[in-house]
């Protein structure tokens, strides 16, 4: 079965499942040479885990193991495998839940393609998953660093709460990483008033890409906002992706929404820098989506493994609002397939 890697040049493949005895990630096509250590990894794998208003109780310790392509210091050039131990693990939590499908999750898909499915936090469908995208971008942030490109994801929205500055100074002063601190307040009063009640809340995140070079994309099926929004969509809480205007441009005319050229550069940036499929070298600006964390504590209709109708109350460790801990996750996703496409640029 495929759908386990991305990238064309710059290859990442992920494995591994919520409560098995770790996940990772193989990386491959990483250029030799560039100075590497396991402390560039674990510096984001630290971002991704809790400790913001309403995340999980469950303390999985991430640090990772460089099992192959990093050698003195440096890449080889060759695969660089990565592993990460689960040990936080709790699988009779789950055992209620053995034949009982969850609402919102991926029991009933995975059933109906395999055949089989993993219970326990929903096996590789779980949000650990992205544990090892986190582990393979950091590879992926110091290869287009190397070339200037800047990769930083924000809060948004949350819970409906939408910030209303864009601040960057303020990300890193409050635990929801949003840039507005009068609004990061009211989210966080939002997240406490759901956990109360054992439900939960989505929001929005934005991306910004920064020093990108124009010209990087490929027509007409690999696009960079098409790759972009297929890697950033491939999160498991991600249910949309706008690009610069994005909806918002079905709402203008077209002398509005044209961003004009000067010799000295673009007066506008509603197209979130790229044009035809190819960055412009402006600033690629990416919101996404993310919808509530389906595992609430409130009493659901839904049925088993053999269509029988049931009700479920969900127990056990779960985030009350995947934001801010997805935010790493979205920025090593566009790390990753910016990467790809500078070095597939490279070998044009």
């Amino acid at each position: 079965m495929g759908g386990n890697s991305i990238g064309s040049v710059f290859k990442v493949t992920t494995w591994g499942e919520s409560h098995g005895p770790a996940l990772g990630a193989v990386v491959d096509g990483c250029p030799p040479k560039i100075e590497f250590s396991e402390s560039d990894i674990q510096r984001e794998l630290d971002r991704r885990k809790p400790g913001s208003p309403g995340a999980t109780a469950r303390r999985e310790p991430d640090r990772v193991e460089i099992l192959s392509g990093i050698f003195e210091g440096k890449t080889t050039g060759l695969p660089i495998s990565l592993l990460i131990r689960n040990a936080d693990v709790d699988p009779s939590a789950y055992e209620p839940l053995r034949t009982i499908l969850r609402p919102g999750h991926g029991d009933y898909t995975y059933l109906k393609k395999y055949g089989i499915r993993d219970h326990r936090g929903g096996g590789r469908a779980s949000a650990r998953e992205t544990a090892a995208r986190v582990a393979a971008g950091a590879i992926a942030r110091r290869i287009i660093g190397l070339a200037g490109i800047e990769v930083q994801a924000y809060t948004k929205e949350l819970a409906g709460i939408r910030a209303e500055r864009d601040s960057l100074e303020e990300v890193n002063r409050n635990l929801l990483r949003c840039p507005d601190p009068a609004a990061a307040e009211r989210m966080e009063e939002a997240i406490e008033q759901a956990r109360k009640r054992g439900d939960t809340v989505g929001g929005i995140v934005e991306i910004i890409a920064q020093g990108c070079p124009a010209g990087l994309g490929e027509p007409v099926f690999d696009k960079m906002d098409a790759d972009l929004a297929k890697g950033l969509m491939s999160i498991g809480s991600v249910k949309g992706v706008e690009i610069g205007a994005g909806f918002e441009a079905s709402r203008m005319r077209g002398s509005e929404c044209n961003d004009s050229i000067r010799p000295d550069g673009f007066l506008s940036n509603h197209a979130g820098g790229m044009l035809a499929g190819i960055t412009t070298g402006q600033k690629i600006v990416i919101r996404v989506a993310c919808k509530p964390v389906p595992s609430i504590f409130m009493e659901q209709e839904t049925i088993d493994v053999t269509g029988v109708p049931a009700k479920i109350t969900i127990r056990g460790r779960h985030d009350v609002c995947v934001i801010p801990r997805i935010l790493p996750v979205c920025e090593a996703m566009v790390c990753i397939v910016l990467a790809d496409h500078l070095l597939r640029q490279k070998i044009q």
